[in-house]
């Protein structure tokens, strides 16, 4: 369901993901790209893709320090 809000509404998929930074870069993003868009129309794009490719990256994070924490806790696995 993020992905699908990180696409079609990107500031507001990454505030809702824990990303404020990333949110605000996007605002920046969707600006520049609706001014040059009118001339190269695939940059209007460019701010659904940050937005997908930010939220991929933090759940992506939150499983690797996940994983991190069991090994820390359980110790490694067996061989």
């Amino acid at each position: 369901m993020i992905y699908i809000l990180a696409f079609f509404l990107p500031p507001l998929g990454l505030l809702l993901n824990g990303q404020p930074f990333a949110a605000i870069l996007n605002l920046v993003l969707i600006v520049c790209c609706v001014v040059f868009g009118l001339i190269f129309p695939v940059l209007f794009l460019v701010p659904s893709l940050h937005g997908i490719i930010a939220v991929h990256m933090r759940r992506e994070d939150r499983k690797h320090r996940e994983v991190v924490e069991a090994i820390r806790r359980h110790g490694p696995p067996p061989t």
